[in-house]
């Protein structure tokens, strides 16, 4: 288990993480999301000593990680995939980090079997790819056995393979009872892998809950229904005291009535329903709604004077180039000058 207590860190004037609280549990994978800049690494950093807190403490089952005797047996984490000697074969990568926590020799080969790196374990790890210098990293993470795990985007450099290797692998290791923490900008993925969220935005805990509660949150939930009576299916929603609202193509939204209740009214009134849907936000869509005013760094969908007059506009779906030919369209005549 890992506890944070008012955590805090600051950088001169800028204040990365901001009395932050809570508690990572063994026995389910919690998700640690927050949009660039929100003090996620700054945060996975302090839990491991690399990085000392302005004020607040993090404790690792109930000590500091520089007070743990063997810390490879007690936290496996990845931060940062190339942090190795590009000289050392991965097998010797692995020796070194062994033999300076007391693990024996025979676990190096297993866990490089485990990553699937085995055949390459005598190569140098400067010429390996992003995505087998990712799966060198976990090997580290896994090589002492821990009941602590911490990854920081795992799946950056993994193809569909690997990234389904390391969402069940992650799994296993939560069902195993261990404390499993991880850290990644793909919601997508992040929705299949978590069962719990810790939220942060501008260094502030902005949520520490379920991933099922979290996207009831900070999202819309409602039955969509299309049925060719829709005006007596209208007036059945009405005298049930259901609110409907139709949109433009045709689909009726009810909002607060479970599917079930609507399509068991619909029967008793022997209405024809061709769709009948519950429909629910995407994590991606309610993670952007909760952390919409915690975004630090902006992106705009136009460059730099690419606004154009309406005679400029260009096909539909196509945006028209500003006068001059373009953003950046000028850089020869600077460079030039």
């Amino acid at each position: 288990m890992i506890e944070l207590q008012g955590l805090t860190k600051r950088y001169g004037e800028k204040l990365a993480v901001d009395g932050l609280t809570c508690t990572v549990r063994p026995g389910i994978v919690t998700g640690f999301l927050g949009p660039n800049g929100a003090g996620k690494s700054t945060t996975m950093r302090m839990m491991l000593d690399l990085d000392r807190p302005t004020h607040g403490t993090v404790l690792i089952d109930g000590q500091h990680y520089r007070q743990l005797r063997d810390p490879l047996r007690t936290v496996g984490a990845l931060l940062d995939a190339k942090a190795m000697h590009g000289g050392r074969s991965a097998h010797n990568h692995l020796l070194c980090l062994a033999q300076s926590n007391g693990i024996p020799r025979a676990r190096v080969r297993e866990v490089l079997d485990t990553v699937g790196l085995a055949s390459v374990a005598g190569k140098r790890s400067k010429g390996f790819s992003l995505g087998m210098g990712q799966r060198l990293g976990i090997a580290g993470a896994l090589l002492g056995d821990p009941q602590i795990l911490m990854f920081d985007e795992p799946v950056n450099g993994l193809d569909p393979e690997g990234i389904h290797w390391i969402r069940n692998l992650m799994k296993n290791l939560a069902a195993q009872g261990r404390t499993v923490f991880v850290s990644s900008h793909l919601m997508s993925e992040m929705a299949l892998t978590a069962d719990h969220l810790i939220v942060i935005g501008q260094g502030r805990l902005l949520a520490d809950t379920s991933m099922a509660d979290f996207i009831k949150q900070n999202s819309r939930s409602y039955v969509r229904l299309r049925s060719p009576e829709v005006e007596r299916l209208l007036d059945v929603l009405a005298g049930a005291g259901v609110t409907a609202v139709t949109t433009e193509d045709g689909h009726l939204e009810v909002d607060g009535t479970e599917a079930a209740e609507l399509g068991e009214l619909a029967a008793r009134h022997r209405l024809v329903l061709h769709e009948l849907s519950p429909q629910q936000a995407s994590l991606e869509e309610a993670f952007m709604q909760l952390t919409a005013e915690s975004v630090e760094y902006h992106a705009h969908s136009a460059p730099p004077g690419a606004d154009a007059p309406p005679d400029a506009a260009g096909p539909p779906g196509v945006a028209a180039a500003p006068p001059g030919g373009g953003w950046g369209a000028d850089w020869q005549k600077k460079k030039g000058s």
